[in-house]
């Protein structure tokens, strides 16, 4: 039985998304849609000073016009620094600081210039410290099928991969037919995630963080014990 699942690329995203990915064989990212302005893309939260706190990564030329493939990082590396002195700021106290920085080094400094490049990589990066046997490929490279729209799209990587099962988060239910898939052989489940808390160390818990909070204050077992916090139906 192979499972797969289909998402747009975001920069280190909530932990709902690392849990659709730890519940598939294969994860396809939707890398040649149109960008979105103002969505979560290139930018995330993390906790600053006991708030979330937003994070962005600087494009150059983003525009809703154009495909998330053809949008490039702005090359000044000043940038990454920021960030990295940013997540310093935040999270220098918490338990899991050291590995976890070291993690977010690697993937901020990784040289790529074209968007869908950089955050398949951090996800990649992402989904191996947290030993997820899952296999990560973005549509632009090998599906030739970016004509299609909506569930079609998602019917036709199905069949070219061999799916027996699609998982989607529940917030699509409206958007796919359970009847469209069976009629392909394809059993079509959706993902709900359930609240999760953890210690952040003083003051109130904030939610639905990127997954670098999880992961500062959660060791790698835990943090895996926490991608099981949701239901399949």
């Amino acid at each position: 039985m192979k499972t797969i699942a289909i998402m747009q690329p975001y920069f280190l995203p909530y932990i709902g998304y690392f849990q659709l990915m730890a519940a598939v064989d294969k994860f396809v990212v939707f890398d040649d849609v149109h960008y979105i302005n103002r969505g979560w893309v290139n930018r995330n939260r993390l906790l600053l000073d006991g708030a979330a706190h937003t994070f962005t990564l600087p494009l150059r030329g983003a525009s809703q016009n154009r495909l998330i493939c053809e949008i490039e990082l702005v090359g000044e590396p000043g940038w990454r620094d920021k960030l990295l002195r940013t997540i310093r700021q935040a999270y220098a106290k918490a338990p899991c600081f050291a590995e976890v920085f070291a993690l977010m080094e690697r993937l901020i400094t990784f040289p790529a210039v074209r968007l869908d490049e950089f955050l398949l990589n951090s996800l990649r990066e992402v989904a191996g410290y947290l030993a997820l046997e899952v296999e990560i490929e973005g549509t632009s490279r090998i599906y030739r099928n970016s004509h299609l729209g909506g569930q079609e799209r998602i019917l036709d990587i199905c069949r070219q991969e061999h799916a027996d099962i699609y998982i989607n988060p529940v917030g699509g239910e409206d958007l796919y037919d359970r009847a469209s898939f069976r009629q392909q052989g394809i059993q079509l489940k959706f993902l709900r995630s359930r609240p999760v808390s953890y210690a952040q160390g003083k003051g109130e818990f904030v939610p639905w963080l990127s997954i670098l909070d999880v992961l500062m204050f959660n060791p790698q077992p835990e943090a895996r014990q926490l991608l099981a916090e949701m239901d399949l139906a």
